[in-house]
Order: C-alpha cells, then sequence, then structure tokens
C-alpha cells in the first residue's frame, strides 16, 4: 500500500530539516564533528547496520539520548539489507534512513551519522553488485513499494541530506572515528582539505577525494600510522568491513567495529579522557544478548 500523502510530506519535511541539522550541528568543524568536554560526556559508537531493525532498535534503546542529554551517537551505513517488501522483494531499509533522518531533527547536536560508501552510492546512483543483487536498485524498488508515483520527490528529499553528512568524528584526546580510510597514505600524502572543505561534485566523482575516503581496505600498519598521524590522531575507529565477531583489530591503531549481525557490537567512550588501542578494545560490548 502507497503511504498517504500526509506521510509523504512529512517524509520530504524531516529531510529537509534534518539537512539543516547536518549544517547546523555546533560541534562541527568543515566536515568533522570535533566532540571535547564541552561537547559532552561520552559518546557511543557503532558502526554497519545495513538495514537490521532489530539491532537498530538496540542502539536507541542504549542510547537513550533523551535522558542523557550529554551523550552523543554515531551511526553509520544503514542503507542496502535488512528485510524485504514480500510483493516484490524491494529493500526496506530506505525506513530506516528515514529513521536516523528523524533521529537527527529530534538530536541534532547528539546524533551523528557518517558519510559511507553505501549512502555515498545513493547519492550518486552508483551500482553496488552484492550476492549477484544489485542493491540500488533493491532499494529504489522498496521506495517504489512505499511511496508510489511520489518516489522520486522523496528520493530528492533524501539528497541534500546524504551529501551534507560529516565524514568523521574526532574524539578528545587522540581517537578518529571514519567509515574507514583511503589506501596507500604511507605512499602517496593524504589531502585533507575534504575535511575542511565545502564538498564539491568534482569531490563526489568516483575515484575522486571522498570516493578514496569511504572505499579503502587498506589495513597494513603502515598505512594505518600514516593517517594517523596526518590528523594527529592515536586509534582509528572504523566500520566499512564485516567480522564475524563483531570486531577486529587488524593493527596497533585501528578498530574496526561491526553492528551488523547477532554479534554485533558497539563502544561506549568517555569524551576528554586519555585512552590507549587496547583500554578501548576491552570497552567493546555486545549489542544484544542472543537467545
Amino acid at each position: 500500500m502507497v503511504a498517504t500523502i500526509e506521510y509523504i510530506e512529512e517524509i520530504i519535511e524531516t529531510f529537509a530539516k534534518a539537512h539543516q541539522a547536518n549544517a547546523m550541528t555546533e560541534s562541527r568543524l568543515g566536515n568533522v564533528i570535533e566532540l571535547n568536554a564541552a561537547a559532552g560526556d561520552e559518546v557511543m559508537v557503532t558502526a554497519d547496520l545495513h538495514g537490521h531493525r532489530t539491532n537498530f532498535n538496540a542502539i536507541r534503546q542504549i542510547a537513550d539520548l533523551e535522558n542523557h542529554p550529554r551523550r552523543h551517537l554515531i551511526l553509520q551505513e544503514v542503507c542496502h539489507g535488512g528485510p524485504k517488501y514480500p510483493s516484490n522483494g524491494g529493500c526496506m531499509s530506505h525506513m530506516m534512513l528515514e529513521d536516523v533522518a528523524k533521529l537527527k531533527v529530534k538530536f541534532p547536536q547528539q546524533v551523528h551519522f557518517l558519510m559511507s560508501n553505501h549512502e555515498w552510492s545513493e547519492l550518486m546512483d552508483f551500482p553496488i553488485l552484492k550476492n549477484q543483487q544489485m542493491l540500488n536498485l533493491l532499494f529504489r524498488f522498496g521506495m517504489q513499494e512505499m511511496y508510489g508515483p511520489a518516489t522520486d520527490k522523496v528520493r530528492s528529499a533524501y539528497l541534500p541530506f546524504l551529501r551534507t553528512l560529516p565524514l568523521a568524528v574526532r574524539v578528545e584526546k587522540g581517537i578518529w572515528i571514519s567509515h574507514t580510510l583511503p589506501e596507500n597514505v604511507d605512499q602517496e600524502k593524504f589531502d585533507a582539505k575534504i575535511l575542511d572543505k565545502e564538498i564539491t561534485d568534482s569531490d563526489l566523482e568516483e575515484n575522486g577525494p571522498l570516493f578514496q575516503f569511504i572505499w579503502g581496505r587498506d589495513f597494513r600498519q603502515a598505512n594505518a600510522d600514516a593517517f594517523a598521524n596526518s590528523i594527529e590522531a592515536d586509534v582509528l575507529i572504523h566500520g566499512h568491513e564485516p567480522s564475524e565477531d563483531g570486531f577486529d583489530v587488524p593493527n596497533s591503531r585501528q578498530i574496526i567495529l561491526d553492528s551488523h549481525g547477532d554479534n554485533a557490537t558497539y563502544l561506549m567512550l568517555p569524551i576528554g579522557k586519555q585512552l590507549g588501542q587496547q583500554e578501548i578494545v576491552k570497552r567493546i560490548k555486545k549489542l544484544r544478548r542472543v537467545i
């Protein structure tokens, strides 16, 4: 059944407000959210969700932002995956993207939704093929099931929000959180301009600086060291890479979280406290108890 006109208008308005909230986040400096002791007490870090509704609900419950006004929540990669519409097989993860936009509107200074490769692919209509399925097409089928002839209008409302997502969060002291890292930073110096400047059309292009920033899978120690040194960070926390155990530690700098699946994990980090990689690893928790 196609959504009512009233609901469609509400979703479009929500994304307009969420887009504005991205731009008006007080702790945002360029394309980086800077969290220091003045901004809050702690931050809940989560990673890829890919439409996993149970885990998303658990995150919201644990974060409990309404009762913890000095707690921040980092979300990333909700598009593509999870339940499908029985009628056409369309992906229902568009509804999670809408829920994230609603969260950003409700808690504009506490919720930080990071740019990832799957959100970028929706922004740029860039095809992602996985398990012999075109994820973008399934996503569009899902929107079509919900919004019918208004699908293009609703999708157009998504785009400004997606375009203005922050690229990273820097937590005082020494912790950097982004979806992933560029590759070969130790061989090709990282151009940090992408973190400071307004994102242009050329930045968004395939193989452009933003593309390189959100698609990398280079977990070599030398690459992690070179990037960490370039942005003056000690520990790097990401999503992007699936993990059967819910997290991975590929080198002495990086921690990879996975918030999708039964072993999904999260981190609750204090802001303004010096923590080493192993201290942070000890704080990793299972998102939910699987019975």
